[in-house]
C-alpha cells in the first residue's frame, strides 16, 4: 500500500503548532479581481481547495517529489508551511495512510483578488504513524475539523492558490 500524506495530517496533527504561528513576511500587493462574479470567485475557491486536498491525498512520504503537486496549489504562508511540514515528516520517517474528505466549503467574502471561505474536512479515515510504526494520532482527535481558508489570485488551472489556513471553530463543520 502507497504511503499517503493528507490535509489531516497536516492540518490534524500540525495545526495547534501552525495556527497563529505567522511570521510576517514582506508586504503582498492586492491583487485585482479577475472573477465575474463572488459566486465565480468561490468556485475557483472551492475547486482550488478541493485540488489541493487532493495532492495531499497522493503525497508519498517516502518520495519528496510527490510534494511539488501540492506546492503548485499554496503560496506564502500555506506554501511555507507545507514546505516546512512535509520536508519534516519525509525526515522523521512518518508514515501517513487514508485519504481526507472535504465535506463543506462555506464561503465568506470576497476582496479584490481575496477570497475567504470556511472549509469542513473529514480526517476520520486518516491513520499516522511515525518511524517505529506507532501511532501519532491523539486520542482525541476530532473526525471533523474546520480550517479558515485565504486564497488569492494566481496562475493555477483554477486561478487560485491557498495563501492561509488556520483552524477554527465552526459548527457547520461538527456534523
Amino acid at each position: 500500500m502507497r504511503t499517503r500524506v493528507t490535509a489531516a495530517a497536516l492540518s490534524g496533527l500540525l495545526v495547534l503548532a501552525l495556527a497563529g504561528c505567522t511570521t510576517p513576511g514582506p508586504a503582498e500587493p492586492t491583487p485585482t479581481s479577475g472573477f465575474s462574479s463572488e459566486e465565480e470567485a468561490f468556485t475557483a475557491a472551492e475547486e482550488t481547495y478541493r485540488a489541493y486536498v487532493d495532492a495531499l491525498n497522493q503525497v508519498d512520504l517516502s518520495d519528496p517529489e510527490t510534494f511539488e503537486a501540492v506546492y503548485g496549489w499554496t503560496t506564502g504562508e500555506a506554501n511555507a508551511n507545507e514546505r516546512k511540514s512535509l520536508s519534516q515528516l519525509h525526515a522523521d520517517g512518518w508514515v501517513v495512510a487514508g485519504d481526507t474528505t472535504v465535506t463543506g466549503f462555506h464561503p465568506g467574502a470576497v476582496t479584490g483578488g481575496i477570497v475567504d471561505a470556511v472549509v469542513c474536512s473529514d480526517v476520520s479515515d486518516v491513520q499516522v504513524t511515525d518511524a517505529t510504526g506507532q501511532s501519532v494520532v491523539p486520542d482525541n482527535r476530532p473526525s471533523q475539523y474546520a480550517l479558515q481558508v485565504t486564497f488569492v489570485e494566481s496562475s493555477t488551472p483554477t486561478g487560485l492558490s491557498v495563501r492561509t489556513s488556520d483552524a477554527v471553530e465552526d459548527p457547520r463543520c461538527n456534523s
